[in-house]
């Protein structure tokens, strides 16, 4: 029945930060404007999710707000695309830009970190996972280092914990930058939100935070997208992995589908 189709899955992008540690790279532009073979990493996403039947995209923004709000003005034209701006982006980190965009937050939805490239197929496998509250994109590999998000999992693929200083015993994967909020999740995820930002600790936290929080309760599954293509942008030499990933002859594979 139509009347009873379930909306579509919105996606929210995390895009105020600047990326200091991208050096001078970042002294003038965002991080989610810098280019990836002719495309800035902002339009990867959205075009991605667009691909991928996501209609509903918000970006929230903060510094150099004016220079994201235009290009994609200029590249999808005037209010396709959804912006909120995080006043406070500068003295804060990532889980205040999601209070700012909570009232997007009413249903089904994506959180991406503005910093990650992914294909559309890691895409379609998170949209396709088994139902959840909340699914942690995860990937693996043989080494993790002291920047990656690392993730512990139960025997069943329930998140046991999510955080940067696990002990390597302890690593069964990384986060990927993607999380998929469904049934009650959107609404126990602004629940937290509210309840993290009355104490002061709230304003330097990661969002992830709550995801941790929230795996206490056995509510966070992880979705695993092996030989999926993805690349998290925070140093020069990941735009160095990125452009490998996502260059001319990767590109020129995708379209001809």
């Amino acid at each position: 029945m139509a009347g009873s189709e379930k909306p579509p899955v919105k996606a929210i992008i995390l895009s105020a930060g600047q990326g200091h540690r991208l050096g001078p790279l970042t002294t003038s532009i965002p991080k989610c404007l810098l280019p990836i073979s002719g495309k800035s990493i902002i339009e990867w996403q959205i075009n991605a999710l667009l691909s991928t039947g996501i209609n509903q995209v918000t970006v929230v923004t903060g510094f150099q707000s004016c220079l994201i709000e235009t290009l994609l003005q200029q590249r999808y034209g005037n209010g396709r695309i959804e912006t909120v701006f995080n006043p406070f982006f500068s003295i804060t980190d990532n889980l205040v830009s999601c209070w700012i965009a909570r009232a997007v937050m009413d249903r089904d939805f994506l959180l991406l970190n503005g910093d990650t490239l992914f294909e559309e197929v890691l895409l379609a496998r998170v949209l396709s996972s088994d139902p959840a509250p909340v699914t942690l994109s995860v990937d693996q590999k043989p080494v993790y280092d002291a920047d990656d998000m690392k993730v512990q999992l139960d025997e069943n693929g329930w998140v046991r914990h999510v955080s940067k200083t696990l002990p390597t015993g302890q690593i069964d994967a990384e986060s990927v930058g993607l999380v998929l909020f469904r049934e009650c999740g959107p609404l126990l995820f602004r629940d937290a939100l509210e309840e993290a930002l009355r104490h002061q600790g709230g304003l330097k936290a990661w969002y992830l935070s709550i995801i941790e929080n929230l795996a206490n309760r056995q509510l966070v599954k992880a979705c695993f997208v092996p030989e999926s293509s993805w690349c998290e942008i925070d140093f020069p030499a990941d735009l160095i992995k990125a452009e490998d990933l996502f260059g001319e002859k990767r590109l020129s594979r995708s379209v001809t589908m």
